[in-house]
């Protein structure tokens, strides 16, 4: 699997908790323009990114350049998507995820146990 981290902040943290789950997968760091054109290009599975509020400085290049339909905000402020939400979004096709830095514990490592499931053919 091979994921890029974009996002406004907390890159490195993400980073690391991906790296953690997925030890043996590509996890690179990059700027919201470059992640998003590497995974228009077709050279990472997966984009995850935080900002403060799970949509806009995680995601707008992401949902300009990749379309709607291929992402989705997992956490805002107020408001954290659950297992079965962010099965649906994986399932739906889904491949950018954005969240909020502050929520980064507690929905990163559900949304990795979703994509290893996809990837493993048991979702």
């Amino acid at each position: 699997m091979r994921i890029v981290v974009g996002g406004q902040i907390d890159k490195e943290d993400i980073a690391k908790i991906v790296k953690a789950r997925f030890p043996d997968s590509v996890v690179d760091i990059k700027g919201d323009l470059d992640a998003t054109m590497a995974m228009k290009k077709g050279q990472y599975d997966y984009y995850v990114g935080a900002c403060n509020t799970g949509g806009g400085g995680a995601l707008a290049m992401a949902l300009a350049l990749l379309g709607r339909n291929k992402c989705a905000t997992i956490s805002m402020p107020g408001r954290v998507s659950s297992e079965k939400e962010i099965e649906d979004d994986v399932r739906s096709g889904k491949v950018a995820f954005g969240f909020t830095a502050q929520h980064k514990d507690q929905v990163l490592p559900l949304l990795l146990d979703i994509l290893d499931k996809k990837e493993g053919g048991t979702l």
